[in-house]
């Protein structure tokens, strides 16, 4: 008589799908983000189903980085400077998030007759809004400060009464700017 040795394979647990943790699973120990401060404010779930690139946000975010750099621009040159946090700016967007989901056509439209697009695809969500914050940030000068050439226009004008136009002095700006971005790149990317 013979025998065939038989093995047994044990299947690992599966860790739990987004939508288990969606239909209030709780997550993981090792998923729970150990400061505790994050762990009772951000939520420990995700929807996936909830648009992020929309229009709103698209028009939204860049408008309000625009706007934060011109008014904190415009304010350095106060005797006390005066900063618009991104707490305030954040604010600020959310009623006309919320305008802008009531009014705008929830219509979708195709361009190139490929891609369809819907300038407003539902009610605004929190992703959304977090996005808009950190186009908006990026406006903000308390970190880094409005660009470094702009002081140097600033003095071109004010002590040594020289000006330039606007086309030259917008691409020193940017010339400048990117070549700081451009520096960091290795950095960034070792």
């Amino acid at each position: 008589m013979s025998t065939k040795n038989s093995t047994t394979t044990t299947i690992p647990p599966q860790p739990p799908s987004a939508a288990g943790k969606l239909n209030g699973e709780p997550p993981a120990d090792h998923e729970r983000c150990p400061v505790e401060e994050v762990a009772l404010v951000v939520p420990e779930t995700d929807d996936p189903t909830l648009p992020v690139m929309t229009f709103r946000a698209w028009f939204l975010g860049p408008t309000s980085c625009t706007l934060l750099i011109f008014l904190d621009t415009f304010f350095i040159y106060r005797t006390q400077p005066l900063t618009i946090s991104a707490i305030l700016m954040r604010i600020a967007v959310l009623p006309i998030e919320k305008f802008m989901a009531a009014t705008l056509p929830k219509k979708n439209y195709t361009l190139f007759g490929r891609w369809g697009v819907s300038l407003n695809p539902g009610p605004f969500n929190i992703k959304e809004h977090v996005i808009i914050t950190v186009m908006a940030n990026c406006g903000v000068s308390i970190g880094g400060g409005d660009a470094y050439s702009v002081g140097a226009i600033t003095v071109m004008k004010a002590y040594y009464k020289q000006s330039l136009n606007f086309l030259c002095a917008l691409l020193l700006v940017l010339t400048t700017q990117y070549r700081t971005s451009g520096d960091m790149k290795r950095t960034i990317l070792l």
